[in-house]
């Protein structure tokens, strides 16, 4: 029988910082404006992308920055993922979270640490402009239909 890898086997609370950040498959989804309907709870995704991402990479320019320069920027924790309802569908940590399995494009399972920009399936193949571009104001102008970027 084949041994378990570490997302199977272990709780998202119990995995070292690496295995945690490992997780992350790099499409940074998580990175476009978001606006919530305080009513309803309801978030809808923008096409507006944060400033500090790497058009190349489509990784964070500031990583270890982010939250102090974008103080809007959330920190994701194990004890987080369950409170984030706004989180993409197909992220892994709430995939791990759900009891899902990968899919065969993340990393994890690919082996190629760009296999979300080669799959089509990254934040460069639906954001329009970055935050720095436009005025807050406006970004209510930059909502996407719903499932657009979620089609994976």
């Amino acid at each position: 029988m084949a041994q378990q890898v570490f997302w199977q086997r272990k709780q998202l609370h119990e995995m070292t910082q690496d295995e945690w950040e490992s997780l992350c498959d790099g499409c940074a989804l998580c990175c476009l404006h978001k606006i919530e309907d305080e009513d309803t709870d309801e978030v809808f995704y923008t096409s507006v992308v944060c400033h500090l991402l790497d058009e190349d990479t489509c990784r964070c320019t500031r990583y270890s920055e982010r939250t102090v320069l974008v103080p809007s920027c959330v920190q994701l924790r194990p004890e987080d993922v369950p409170a984030f309802h706004w989180l993409p569908p197909s992220c892994a940590y709430r995939l791990v979270y759900e009891g899902k399995p990968l899919p065969e494009r993340h990393p994890l399972m690919s082996g190629s640490a760009d296999s979300m920009i080669s799959s089509g399936l990254s934040v460069l193949n639906v954001f329009q402009v970055k935050d720095d571009e436009i005025e807050e104001d406006d970004l209510v102008d930059f909502v996407m239909e719903e499932g657009i970027i979620f089609r994976g």
